[in-house]
């Protein structure tokens, strides 16, 4: 027995910007990744250096990795929800 879907769904408009957005996120969050790839696999003491709080430049740049992450993420659903109601809302006016 199929119930189908609980909502109706509709063309989104803003799927070419969410796209492109997501692509410049996920290509400079890439490239962060890769200097903290290069520095453990070229001048893997220099992750011992203390920079802060007491913790050795690996953890904070690891930890650096997941908040950048998480505000990513944040940014990129602020932005897309913005650009989903601006284009996704002109077809019900």
């Amino acid at each position: 027995m199929s119930h189908g879907p609980a909502t109706e769904w509709t063309t989104d408009h803003s799927e070419g910007y969410k796209k492109r957005i997501g692509f410049y996120f996920f290509l400079a969050y890439a490239i962060v990744y890769a200097g903290f790839i290069v520095i453990n696999t070229i001048w893997p003491g220099v992750m011992e250096t203390h920079v802060a709080f007491g913790l050795n430049l690996a953890v904070s740049y690891g930890f650096g990795l997941i908040i950048l992450a998480i505000v990513a993420g944040l940014l990129y659903n602020s932005l897309c929800g913005k650009k989903e109601r601006e284009l996704n809302t002109e077809e019900f006016e």
